[in-house]
Order: structure tokens, then sequence, then C-alpha cells
């Protein structure tokens, strides 16, 4: 075997490795353009069933049930401005915070200009009197004051 047939053969294998190269990238850049447009086509799971639209009908819908005095879904008590505190108040967050804090009218208004001011609570227009009287007349502050004194209590004596 001469030089230039080893050559050759050298050449023809490096231009194989070459084709099949290109080949794989174009192959490559085919499978990725059509993730791009449609990244189910790899999908596995190919038996997932089909959403359906539910239409719930006012009559059936229990989002806005009231059982015994108590908002179901939310937990408030059931009173003049309930659906505008629901409306405007579970939007950002559970209504759970609403009902653990009890204030008088002055602090339920800081509150939510506290919430205007730092959590981009929105302009509540005549709704913020609405919310304010519900709140305050449903979840006012609640007295602690002291305990009650102890009675009936045996002491024992203390050993030093």
């Amino acid at each position: 075997m001469s030089k230039q047939d080893n050559f050759r053969k050298q050449v023809k294998s490096i231009y194989s490795i070459l084709v099949v190269s290109f080949i794989m990238v174009l192959l490559i850049g085919a499978l990725g353009v059509m993730y791009m447009i449609d990244p189910s086509v790899f999908s596995y799971k190919k038996d997932t069933p089909d959403s359906k639209v539910v239409n719930v009908s006012p009559e059936n819908d229990d989002r806005d049930k009231i059982e015994n005095g108590i908002h179901l879904r939310t937990g408030l008590k059931d009173g003049e401005g309930l659906m505008t505190v629901v409306n405007n108040c579970t939007n950002c967050h559970s209504a759970q915070l609403v009902i653990q804090n009890r204030m008088n009218q002055e602090r339920w208004v800081e509150t939510i200009r506290w919430m205007q001011k730092t959590q981009n609570l929105w302009d509540l227009g005549p709704n913020e009197k609405v919310i304010v009287n519900y709140l305050v007349t449903n979840y006012p502050p609640k007295s602690k004051g002291r305990r009650e004194a102890l009675t009936n209590i045996e002491w024992y004596p203390l050993n030093e």
C-alpha cells in the first residue's frame, strides 16, 4: 500500500465522520425545532383525560353558602358587608388573618392604609367604609384584662 492510498483512506474516513456529524447536528436541530413548536410531542403520557368545563348554576353554587351565621368558604361571620370583605380582603390573604386580628375602627383604617402603602392594596373607594363597619361590628377588640384571682388553692411550704 502506497502512501497515496493510505492518505486517501484517511481522508475518506474523516469525510465520513464529518458527514455523519453533520447529519446528527441536523437531526438534533430538527428535534429542537419540533420541541419548541409543540413540547407535548415528546410527552410519554398520551392517555391523559380531556378537561371538561363544568357549568355550575347559581342554585347549586355552594361557594357563598352560609350555615349557622358563618360563611363556609372563609369562616367569616355573616353580616352586612360580608361579600364586600370577601371580595376585597381574601384576594390577597386568608380570611383567618382577618378573624384573628380584632381591632377598633381607627386601627382597621390604619391597617388598610399600611396595606395600601406597603402591600399594593388598591383604593377601596366607598367599599372602605362598608369593610371597616363590617370588621368593627364582627371583629372588635376583645378586652383581655387580668385573669381571675386564684381561689381554693392548697399552698405548700417551700423548703430551702
